[in-house]
């Protein structure tokens, strides 16, 4: 392939009010249950990014021309409670200085519950799109309220989230989903796309973080994951998803997360990398500069 220029600017010292978007990659992995290698994945999807075309073939668009700032990989070194604490602070940080829309890249699904509490201060009507295959509820699990199976539990107490994709629900968390704030559309139940995407856009207000684990998919689309789970979305059906929102609302944020790279394949990291850019070029679609 002819040499190019990237999709995603490396450029740490570019100015932030100059760029449309802010990539902040977060290669933690501490919490995960089964296989391993989500602090590989932001860095995978960054080198994959090479490898797209900077034309976008559905949107229409060259989204890299409304500035991709890429920041250097957050520190995951800290102990747990620190690191946590460290990772709010940075996006507090960076929703007061940066005026685009910031994207996160994980590392495990975790990283979400320190990146969700300066969204919900800074936007009270906020509501959550969370894609996964599993309901992450749990107010703690092996020990720690941190564990990536607690990733959306702290948010979901106070903003409404609505859960796609869902098809593993633990017995000690079944009792949240559709309950309270939490708008659970369990995947066997809900396969006619056209009236879940209805039914999606009736439930979020009208300012939406979108927490994308990658395992939402079906494994045939995206097989580097931890916890895979059969039966799961195929790309343009959820593509045709996350295109109704970012049209129909305003996203001010997203992270795509738990994508583990497997040896001598790249395909999850290819398809994450585009579904990052695709969904850049829909929230550009929406409000162009």
């Amino acid at each position: 392939m002819k040499k190019r220029s990237l999709p995603f600017l490396f450029n740490a010292r570019a100015p932030r009010h100059g760029a449309r978007f802010l990539i902040l990659p977060v290669p933690y992995e501490r919490t995960v249950s089964y296989g391993k290698g989500t602090r590989r994945g932001p860095a995978a999807i960054l080198r994959a990014s090479l490898q797209l075309e900077l034309w976008d073939e559905e949107t229409g668009g060259e989204t890299w021309k409304e500035g991709i700032l890429v920041r250097p990989p957050f520190d995951c070194g800290a102990p747990e409670k620190t690191f946590f604490r460290n990772l709010e602070k940075e996006t507090e940080r960076i929703l007061g200085e940066f005026d685009g829309v910031p994207v996160f890249l994980g590392g495990e699904h975790s990283v979400t519950q320190a990146i969700l509490p300066p969204f919900q201060r800074k936007y009270p009507g906020l509501s959550i799109l969370h894609f996964d295959a599993h309901a992450d509820l749990r107010s703690g699990y092996h020990g720690s309220p941190r564990n990536h199976a607690c990733a959306l539990y702290p948010a979901s107490r106070i903003s409404k989230t609505v859960q796609i994709g869902i098809r593993s629900v633990g017995d000690d968390e079944k009792h949240r989903i559709n309950s309270g704030k939490v708008k659970t559309f369990l995947m066997h139940r809900n396969r006619n796309i056209q009236a879940l995407k209805k039914n999606i856009l009736r439930e979020l207000s009208d300012t939406v973080y979108m927490s994308i684990d990658v395992d939402g998919f079906d494994p045939a689309v995206m097989p580097g994951t931890g916890t895979p789970q059969p039966g799961g979305f195929q790309w343009h059906e959820a593509l045709g998803l996350f295109r109704a929102v970012c049209e129909k609302k305003t996203v001010v944020g997203f992270d795509v997360v738990e994508t583990s790279p497997v040896r001598g394949s790249h395909i999850t990291e290819l398809a994450a990398a585009k579904l990052v850019y695709r969904l850049m070029g829909y929230i550009s679609s929406r409000n162009p500069r």
